[in-house]
């Protein structure tokens, strides 16, 4: 990605990388996008501060907001294979690669919802770690991950919890994520 300057046509909320830690970026303000990957954008503020700036944010930066698949309304088959092509849609800020190569999912478990409103409709529940227990971008990437998964036409309640237990360790990435970091 080219390193362009672009000027915040208008104020953000930012989150600092790597404490997580929430930030308004000013009108006006110079940033540099570094990553731009799951529609959210990694960028350097002020040649200080690394921030992410949600997906919906991004006309601030001059980008088209995109729509949530949930309003597009079109059915889908919610299984596995689903719900983990929505995830690889989530990214850690810093490192160019989605959660589900970087093999932090450890379990997707879905239940199809039998009684009450929201019958025929699923509940999701995810179980994925962090490449790092003290990352303090934990939260922003776990609400990221249930928020695309709540994308999905025909869920009702996504539940992402993170666990420590195996701890991450670089065998676990993919094949294709190594690849992606070129470490293959």
């Amino acid at each position: 990605m080219s390193e362009e300057k672009i000027i915040l046509s208008r104020a953000v909320r930012a989150v600092k990388i790597p404490s997580g830690d929430p930030m308004e970026l000013p009108a006006g303000g110079s940033v540099v996008i570094t990553q731009s990957l799951g529609g959210s954008y990694t960028v350097l503020f002020a040649d200080a501060y690394l921030v992410r700036i949600d997906a919906k944010d991004g006309d601030a930066l001059g980008k088209e907001v995109p729509a949530a698949a949930a309003e597009s309304g079109e059915p889908c088959v919610i299984d596995e294979e689903t719900v983990f092509k929505q995830l690889r849609l989530v990214f850690d800020p810093e490192i160019p690669v989605n959660i589900v190569d970087l093999g932090l999912v450890y379990d997707c478990k879905i239940e199809k919802l039998s009684e009450g409103a929201d019958e025929g409709k699923h509940k999701v529940v995810i179980q994925m770690t962090l490449t790092a227990p003290g990352c303090g971008m934990g939260p922003v990437i776990a609400g990221d991950a249930r928020q695309k998964i709540l994308d999905l036409p025909g869920i009702a309640n996504a539940q992402v919890d993170l666990v420590w237990s195996p701890p991450w360790n670089q065998g676990m990435i993919s094949e294709v994520g190594k690849m992606q970091l070129g470490l293959i």
